[in-house]
């Protein structure tokens, strides 16, 4: 028998008028089922019910048995990367475009969060990556990353110019728009459109993408989810910056090295019932549904 969630905190990154009724939506599910909703600050000035609990994220973390996340796929990206260290699980209601993490939509939101109130579910451990920037003698953490850690030129239109090191091996050295160092979660959304491979979320993997590089036979690399990755900027003539999932990047100079590992803490991501990655690609990505019949697939 799986726990009964009686806590449950409820996360929304956006006042828009279908995100707000669907939060409500979210509310009137868990009320009616007897649990405990704790919203976050922020959430809580948007849809207002002053008679809810009300807390900051990362003590939201401490105090619930489970986050509802409603939005898109950025908001689930900045709540992961503050509640994995609290390894409190995370489900997503899908208000966005994609929604490959936030997978219930809001036609099915009564059945899918009855459904995983009453233990009907499916989990997955997500791995994050953090980055490391070490200039001289300084270091300084850069950040976490649920998607991916992304090296590029800033604001120039040129090339940057580094050396790529795994677990101390040097593997090249490239000039190119940049590169996409992403976890398999991220493998669905910048890693792919720069031409990377899709990656099922049980891989213990990382896959590192050059951008438009200067030479043909540069390829997505896929390696150890292990591996300790190392970048040294070798541009002297501009200010690359790397960035963690798109947030505000840091300046690089000539010299600085960029260190990205697994980050030791997991997230849990929860799914309802039925979910499965395949059909969401389908949906997502436009695969074709045609499907031949069941008894020509062999047992």
């Amino acid at each position: 028998m799986r726990p009964v969630f009686r806590y449950v905190g409820v996360v929304a990154r956006s006042d828009h008028e279908a995100v707000i009724a669907t939060l409500r939506d979210v509310l009137q599910v868990l009320e009616a089922h007897g649990v405990q909703v704790i919203l976050e600050v922020d959430t809580a000035a948007w849809v207002g019910l002053p008679h809810l609990q009300k807390a900051g994220l990362s003590l939201l973390g401490e105090m619930v048995d489970l986050v509802i996340v409603v939005g898109g796929d950025g908001s689930l990206l900045r709540v992961a990367r503050t509640l994995a260290v609290h390894h409190k699980p995370v489900l997503g209601v899908n208000r966005g475009r994609l929604g490959f993490l936030t997978d219930i939509s809001p036609d099915e939101l009564t059945e899918g969060l009855q459904a995983i109130l009453k233990g009907d579910y499916s989990s997955e451990e997500r791995f994050l990556l953090q980055s490391l920037i070490r200039s001289g003698a300084d270091e300084h953490l850069q950040g976490l990353a649920f998607n991916d850690v992304v090296l590029y030129p800033g604001k120039h239109l040129h090339m940057v110019e580094f050396e790529l090191f795994i677990d101390g091996h040097f593997v090249y050295r490239l000039r190119s728009d940049g590169l996409i160092v992403s976890t398999p979660t991220g493998s669905t959304a910048y890693a792919l459109s720069g031409g990377g491979p899709i990656m099922h979320p049980r891989l213990d993997a990382i896959v590192l993408v050059p951008m438009h590089p200067h030479t043909l036979s540069s390829r997505p690399i896929v390696i150890d989810g292990n591996s300790e990755i190392k970048i040294l900027v070798i541009s002297r003539d501009l200010q690359p910056m790397v960035a963690c999932d798109g947030q505000e990047g840091r300046v690089l100079a000539a010299g600085d090295w960029i260190y990205v590992r697994k980050y030791p803490h997991r997230l849990q991501l929860l799914h309802p019932p039925g979910h499965d990655f395949f059909k969401a690609c389908r949906t997502k990505l436009g695969w074709s549904s045609h499907q031949v019949g069941r008894s020509l697939y062999p047992s």
